[in-house]
């Protein structure tokens, strides 16, 4: 009834004896990683094999939805839908005792080798619905991450997601939260040309799923909706960016991001993609609308106390060393409402990171000290119990300042197009940067995005995370800033970049030393490891843009068309022949009900040379042969249900005088067309190809 993977326990209780759900091979190659290397190991397995499967399960990017979580180690965790562990180890290492349930056993053990070391996970092997009566109810968390959203396929009734919460809601303590993470049926990557997520079919959640199936997205509201009908009132809605999967970002209603700040959107790890628009100029103007919320990618609702989290950044696409999370924390006392910024190490490498970010602080306020340029105060604290296995977590906490940034004041004068208005903000921040620029200390990343003007006109350096003991020429600094300003959007080219330069004093041959400076320091920041880009880039799943796509112009389009022919005893004739409008591309499929008696039908795949695959031809829900004379042609038949038309005429004439008749008769197609240039069709029939 119960196994052993290392540590962790795998009861077997409710294990049906198979598993009713598998991915084949992929899993047997995850089961072949996990038993056989460490998880240190997975980053370089990840970049080598160049799997969307690989990627998805073993990336450590997947423990950031929950590792912000206030969850300790006097806490106990029910996480549902397991799978192979991608969010486990987090949950593992914060609190004290984890519970989970997954149907398939081979998953099962993917999780349980992966995380074999934690002597305080259970894995419960088996449906969901059998497990759940033997679940103790004094959870403090239930996490339901990727999983609400196939509650049909874990409750068999009318209502199945009011069920399934009213079925969890049974089992967590009364001051305990459940968490759902799910994609959001009205996600903006699928307005601009993503597959959903599920289906692997463009557009189908936007359309409410027309086929079908048992998964089902939610919106905002739709998620709310159904948590209110189950009796929760305490809801609170973050925005993962840019979705639950991978996020390198969480947003929430009292923390929303701002324009310019979502711009990692081509994220098609899994497949193919349409890019029909720029997202993040989309992004931009949802924010400004304030409608961001509606078109977030993916969702994390939590039931339960709001968390004094409002807002999380993870830094782990970077050497160990550097990776890094920061926080927003808001509390309430007195009546009194407080926020501060945290950044703490997301590795035991990463606290000298953290130290180092303090004495920046220090000596960054010693240069600046009787300047322009105010100095973010910074504290480091070293005696934070956090979820983490230390019981001592250095970090370092920020003042939480409002107003604006410099990138923002800049953008607005772009968008007036006040160009004089931009130079004066540009030349007020290269006074306030070389402040005694010649001391030995420097901040390499004091980039427009990281300056904060409050109302009173102050400047504050809110991020001096690359501060460096040397001097730094201001010019350098100014020509990084501006380079890193211009390549996030491209509408900023209307600056004239020459002229900055030579405002500056730069050269064109300075101008590409800094450039070369700019990627030793990117690769300084990631250290041998690819970036998400990077890895997506080696995974190589396409990306095709709107001006890419071959558009059918409205002769084109006639030309796509499939028309048909009825004899009815007096041969074929364009007077009794129609088009079927909605029938094009490569694949085509139809049904049709014909009424009357007919001696035979032409198809006319289209109004091109082509080649066509007759799949299957039915008549009355029988199958037409496809060899013989069953069907005649204009083209030349090369195979079973293949013809080369070197027409732009092409028919195939289906004979029905021995075919069985009805009053309603039903005539149901199914065919591949490819459109063949003329050119080439011709050399072919030269050649007796076609």
């Amino acid at each position: 009834m119960t196994e052993k993977i290392g540590k962790v326990r795998l009861d077997l209780k409710h294990y049906p004896g198979e598993d009713f759900y598998c991915d084949g091979e992929v899993e047997d190659e995850l089961l072949e990683i996990t038993r056989n290397y460490a998880q240190v190991e997975y980053p370089r397995i990840i970049e080598e094999r160049k799997s969307w499967p690989v990627l998805y399960h073993l990336s450590s990017l997947r423990e950031n939805i929950v590792d912000w979580l206030p969850i300790d180690s006097g806490m106990k965790v029910l996480e549902v839908g397991s799978g192979c562990g991608a969010i486990t180890g987090a949950l593992a290492r914060k609190a004290g005792e984890v519970h989970c349930v997954d149907l398939s056993k081979k998953r099962s053990m993917i999780n349980a080798y992966r995380h074999m070391d934690c002597e305080n996970v259970t894995i419960h092997v088996g449906n969901f619905q059998d497990v759940e009566p033997d679940l103790p109810c004094d959870y403090d968390y239930i996490l339901l991450i990727g999983v609400f959203e196939y509650a049909q396929a874990y409750i068999e009734s009318g209502s199945p997601y009011e069920d399934f919460l009213h079925i969890i809601g049974k089992h967590i303590k009364n001051n305990g939260r459940i968490v759902i993470a799910i994609e959001n049926k009205l996600g903006l990557k699928y307005w601009a040309g993503c597959k959903e997520d599920h289906l692997g079919t463009w557009f189908s959640s936007l359309e409410d799923y027309p086929e079908g199936g048992v998964v089902r997205t939610f919106t905002r509201k739709g998620l709310i909706k159904t948590a209110r009908r189950c009796g929760f009132s305490d809801i609170s809605m973050y925005y993962p960016y840019p979705d639950y999967k991978f996020m390198t970002k969480l947003y929430s209603d009292s923390y929303l991001p701002k324009p310019g700040e979502l711009s990692s959107n081509l994220r098609n790890f899994d497949r193919e993609r349409l890019q029909l628009f720029d997202e993040k100029r989309v992004f931009d103007t949802l924010i400004k609308e304030e409608e961001f919320p509606l078109f977030s990618n993916s969702y994390l609702m939590i039931l339960g106390g709001e968390p004094e989290i409002k807002y999380a950044k993870y830094s782990n696409d970077r050497a160990e060393m550097f990776q890094i999370k920061t926080l927003l924390r808001e509390t309430v006392s007195g009546g009194q409402t407080a926020r501060q910024v945290e950044k703490h190490p997301l590795y035991d490498g990463a606290e000298t990171h953290i130290r180092q970010i303090a004495q920046s602080y220090q000596k960054l306020t010693e240069r600046f000290a009787g300047g322009k340029l105010a100095v973010n105060a910074c504290k480091l604290n070293d005696d934070f119990i956090s979820g983490r296995t230390k019981e001592n977590d250095e970090y370092v906490t920020f003042e939480y300042l409002e107003g604006k940034t410099l990138e923002e004041l800049l953008d607005d004068c772009l968008e007036r197009d006040d160009l004089e208005g931009f130079h004066a903000l540009f030349d007020e921040y290269l006074e306030k940067i070389s402040y005694h620029e010649d001391m030995t200390i420097a901040d390499y990343d004091l980039i427009f995005a990281n300056i904060l003007i409050t109302e009173d006109g102050q400047w504050h350096v809110i991020d001096y995370e690359w501060t460096f003991d040397k001097a730094v020429e201001t010019k350098e600094i100014a020509f990084r800033a501006i380079y890193c300003y211009l390549l996030e959007d491209e509408k900023r080219n209307k600056l004239n970049l020459d002229m900055i330069l030579d405002e500056l004093g730069i050269t064109e041959a300075e101008a590409e030393g800094y450039r070369r400076q700019e990627m030793k320091f990117q690769k300084y920041v990631t250290g041998k490891r690819m970036s998400m880009e990077e890895i997506r880039g080696v995974i190589n799943q396409p990306i095709y843009a709107l001006s890419e796509l071959p558009m059918l112009t409205p002769e084109e389009k006639l030309k796509e068309r499939v028309q048909i022919y009825e004899d009815k005893g007096n041969g074929f004739s364009e007077e009794q022949s129609f088009f079927l409008e909605e029938v094009s591309g490569q694949e085509r499929q139809f049904r049709l009900v014909l009424e009357g008696n007919y001696k035979a039908l032409r198809i006319d795949p289209c109004c091109d040379f082509c080649i066509v695959y007759l799949e299957e031809i039915r008549w009355n829900g029988k199958p037409v042969s496809l060899k013989g004379k069953s069907l005649l042609s204009n083209g030349i038949r090369t195979g079973e249900g293949v013809y080369a038309f070197a027409t732009q005429d092409p028919n195939i004439t289906l004979p029905l005088a021995n075919l069985e008749q009805k009053q309603e008769n039903l005539l149901e197609v199914s065919m591949q067309v490819t459109r063949v240039p003329e050119a080439t069709a011709l050399h072919m029939q030269k050649r007796g190809l076609f």
